[in-house]
């Protein structure tokens, strides 16, 4: 019904990101596929960039806050705080007095979970019409750009997305969703303190709060035999369940990685590149990317009444996701 986005002021060029990594600059533009990448201010704590969102999705939908049944936080784990409901102060913030709220994640597959899980309550209770999705993401955070073994997350932004969803809307319609997971990849790459794994805290963890890789040849080898491979799984899956194929593709919401995997992707799918936005100037932004497409998508004319629009992320743990919406109106049926 409505969507998105919140993006910060501050940001990180593709010069400053070489500096800080001692990788060439050209080799972050051209193979990481940054030009710049928006990072967090002190004003931008993850709950803020999705309230930021949420103001801008609502006042989208044309709707009054008092309308939202459940408001869903599907944002990154790295909150304001630890071990708290990040769902309770965006609908207070946002002035959403009838809905009740609670957090969920599936990494950077939550936007296309959020769809799901949204969806199910919706179809489940009649009582629920309005659905707000509300994300923020500042993984950056956790990373240390002196560990070369998580370059591959060197890509990560910060900022917020948010969608309102409607039941029996007949426009933009969640056609089916798609996810697969693999466990074994689940302890392979975390940030190993502050968690009930190494409680209590030690003085010298402070320095230990990011992201590593315990096992860097294991972790190279299940990605190059399972990511892509499982990213084309849930694509065609989610297409099948809809009644589609590869050839009904109109424009791909995909996250942000390397230009080199991106470009795979599109021949794997036989897409050109004006039927997607490769996100360089956003970098990864975690579970919004796919709004962020979308958003960039509709401003370039790039999408239209009766597309298809196939979203498609991964979240390490790892899960792999996607949603296949149909914009425009509903067609009637027999139509």
């Amino acid at each position: 019904m409505g969507y998105g986005t919140y993006t910060p002021e501050t940001r990180m060029d593709a010069a400053e990101l070489a500096e800080r990594t001692g990788i060439p600059e050209n080799v972050i533009r051209e193979k990481f596929g940054v030009q710049s990448k928006p990072v967090p201010g002190p004003e931008d704590t993850t709950s803020a960039m999705a309230v930021a969102a949420a103001r801008r999705a609502i006042e989208d939908a044309g709707i009054d806050p008092a309308e939202i049944d459940i408001l869903i936080y599907n944002g990154g784990q790295h909150k304001d705080y630890p071990n708290w409901l990040a769902g309770l102060k965006i609908a207070h913030e946002l002035g959403a007095v009838n809905a009740w709220s609670f957090d969920m994640e599936a990494m950077c597959g939550s936007m296309m979970a959020g769809f799901e899980v949204a969806r199910s309550l919706m179809e489940s209770n009649d009582r629920y019409r309005t659905v707000v999705l509300a994300s923020g993401y500042r993984n950056g955070d956790m990373i240390d750009y002196g560990v070369k073994e998580t370059s591959f997350m060197f890509d990560l932004g910060a900022g917020g997305a948010a969608v309102v969803l409607r039941r029996d809307l007949g426009r933009n319609e969640i056609l089916a969703t798609s996810f697969r997971g693999d466990g074994s990849f689940a302890e392979d790459c975390v940030v190993e303190v502050g968690g009930a794994a190494q409680w209590p805290p030690k003085p010298e963890d402070a320095d230990r709060m990011h992201f590593v890789i315990r096992d860097v040849d294991s972790f190279k080898r299940k990605l190059g035999e399972r990511t892509l491979p499982n990213f084309y799984h849930v694509i065609r899956d989610a297409l099948s369940r809809a009644g589609l194929s590869d050839a009904d593709i109109d424009y791909l919401a995909i996250l942000h990685f390397k230009r080199s995997t991106h470009v795979a992707v599109l021949e794997e799918l036989g897409l050109s590149e004006d039927r997607t936005t490769y996100l360089d100037h956003m970098g990864h932004v975690g579970q919004n990317d796919q709004i962020i497409s979308l958003e960039e998508g509709l401003k370039a004319g790039k999408i239209n009444d009766g597309d298809h629009i196939v979203m498609v992320g991964a979240g390490i743990g790892f899960v792999w996701a996607s949603a296949v919406v149909r914009w425009g109106p509903t067609p009637h049926k027999g139509v």
